[in-house]
């Protein structure tokens, strides 16, 4: 009974490191030990397990990411197995579906169907949002609630809006027209131009949207040589 008690929580905490790592995106050993108050020693074993079972994967951090000293620590992300237990039993069918769309008349319905589901997200995130004036934090709570994780990263030149968990990742592998019009309706919603930097459909461990500050030019007209504002 006892072996089957521990047995049970090993299996819970495992799932909690899973969800950590889904939710919070890529992330090293040390970091998911703090997180989840385990040990060292707890935490590796927890990893070594879901890298056994396929669930998630070790890779070398992004070298914009490396600071300081000695050997950069692995950061572990979702597999594309760790992530179908999340959310993506209808896949096969959304996949064979927009397949069998795309058969009987190209491209064109697959795109009027991308769109349409770009318009859907961007009418419900805009009446989410409504006066919020941190309009990219207000997104990403937003896009939390619709299952994809989303939070927000400063950076020097801008924002970077970061999706930890796609609902759509196996579709949007086939048909990019999905993450293309998606990024679209995301510039609409902050009234701004936005770059896609990384998707998970394409093999990154989180989609990545970067948003560039406000020029000052675009703050401010220029002054003509009168001393009027042009």
């Amino acid at each position: 009974m006892t072996g089957s008690i521990v047995a049970g929580e090993d299996t819970r905490t495992r799932d909690l490191v899973a969800r950590s790592i889904l939710e919070n995106g890529p992330s090293t050993a040390a970091i998911l030990g703090e997180r989840l108050a385990l040990t060292p020693t707890g935490i590796r074993r927890h990893l070594e397990l879901l890298i056994a079972d396929g669930l998630i994967e070790a890779r070398e951090p992004r070298s914009n990411s490396i600071r300081g000293r000695g050997r950069p620590s692995k950061v572990f992300v979702m597999s594309d197995q760790g992530r179908e237990r999340f959310e993506h039993s209808y896949d096969d069918l959304a996949v064979a579906a927009l397949k069998f769309m795309s058969s009987q008349s190209g491209n064109q319905l697959v795109d009027g169907f991308a769109q349409s589901r770009a318009d859907d997200i961007e009418r419900k995130a805009i009446d989410s949002i409504g006066k919020n004036t941190n309009k990219t934090a207000a997104l990403a709570s937003f896009l939390t609630e619709q299952g994809y994780a989303a939070s927000v990263d400063n950076k020097s030149m801008g924002q970077e809006l970061i999706q930890h968990h796609c609902p759509i990742a196996h579709v949007a592998a086939e048909f990019p027209q999905l993450c293309e019009a998606e990024t679209s309706a995301l510039s609409k919603i902050l009234g701004t131009h936005v770059q896609r930097l990384a998707t998970i459909a394409h093999g990154d461990g989180v989609c990545t949207t970067f948003i560039p500050k406000a020029s000052t030019s675009q703050k401010k007209s220029k002054p003509s040589r009168n001393g009027e504002r042009a």
